[in-house]
């Protein structure tokens, strides 16, 4: 008689989120796994022993929490990296006591992003904002204490149904203004959060059972596009003229932190684990969507505007 599979336990740190509520939801449809959660209002990852005491008891530890003002960063860039470095370092020695797998989610932005072709996964790093160096610390973090079970997972341009995102912003503002002028000259995939949690689930999973080798992944929609195409789509999906984006370029929104020009990733290492990359970010954009939330928001913009 064989003996009953043991659930997997798994704690997923910065719950609250977009991402974090979508791990959430997909982690609590998967058989075997028993899932805990921790907001940044329950655990502060800068806080050892409090990661510590989180982290004992679960193989498998999902980290969604980072500081994400990117401008913010510029002018507070010690406070960035206390949490996207030393917190990510707290997280990983924490899961190298207990032989905990971990998956951290990192970013496009430890790249400088004057590429014109798909970053690999080994290609060198050269953030060129603050942000980017925040979290090129935590990824050096995992790789130094956790080279066996660590895994960072670099994602870019997330959108989902949960927290303040691009997608959401553009039908909010279709409801609102009769044109909108969107930057044509900063390239990147578009990845539904939803599907990126889906994607962390198969990783652990593999994970666990030995056959996804340890190291850093690309967790970005296949594809490309500019942040003007990304709005023209979302445009044509939701029944909406998408003639009313009009393209600008960068020098029409500047922003304290620089951003990179060109944020596309390669996506080759997932099949060493034996996975496929994240669909293509048109094919998710139209999923996305259907969802509740979002389609809401598609309702809201198609409605007819009152007169006046």
């Amino acid at each position: 008689m064989s003996t009953p599979q043991q659930p997997s336990r798994w704690l997923v740190v910065g719950a609250g989120g977009m991402l974090g509520r979508d791990l959430l939801a997909v982690l609590a449809g998967t058989p075997d796994v028993q899932v805990g959660a921790r907001t940044r209002a329950e655990l502060d990852i800068t806080d050892a022993a409090a990661v510590r005491a989180a982290v004992a008891g679960h193989g498998v530890v999902v980290n969604a929490a980072a500081w994400t003002d990117v401008d913010g960063a510029e002018t507070a860039e010690a406070a960035a990296t206390a949490v996207n470095g030393t917190g990510v370092r707290n997280l990983a020695a924490a899961c190298a006591a207990t032989g905990s797998r971990l998956l951290h989610l990192s970013t496009d932005y430890v790249f400088h992003g004057d590429g014109t072709v798909p970053y690999p996964e080994d290609a060198p790093t050269d953030p060129l904002n603050a942000y980017g160096r925040s979290k090129l610390v935590g990824e050096q973090a995992v790789a130094e204490l956790l080279p066996d079970h660590g895994y960072t997972v670099r994602t870019a341009w997330l959108y989902g149904e949960h927290g303040a995102n691009f997608v959401a912003t553009m039908l909010k503002l279709a409801a609102q203004r009769d044109t909108l002028d969107v930057v044509d000259d900063q390239h990147g995939q578009p990845t539904w959060s939803y599907a990126l949690a889906q994607q962390l689930r198969d990783l652990g999973l593999a994970a666990l059972a030995g056959t996804a080798p340890a190291g850093v992944y690309h967790g970005t929609a296949s594809g490309s596009t500019t942040w003007f195409g990304l709005a023209r789509a979302c445009y044509e999906l939701a029944g909406l003229d998408p003639e009313r984006i009009r393209p600008t370029d960068s020098t029409a929104f500047v922003r304290p932190a620089p951003r990179p020009g060109f944020s596309v990733l390669a996506h080759d290492r997932w099949a060493s684990a034996g996975l496929k990359p994240l669909p293509d970010w048109r094919d998710s954009l139209g999923e996305a969507l259907l969802r509740p939330v979002l389609a809401e928001l598609v309702r809201a913009a198609n409605k007819p505007k009152s007169p006046g």
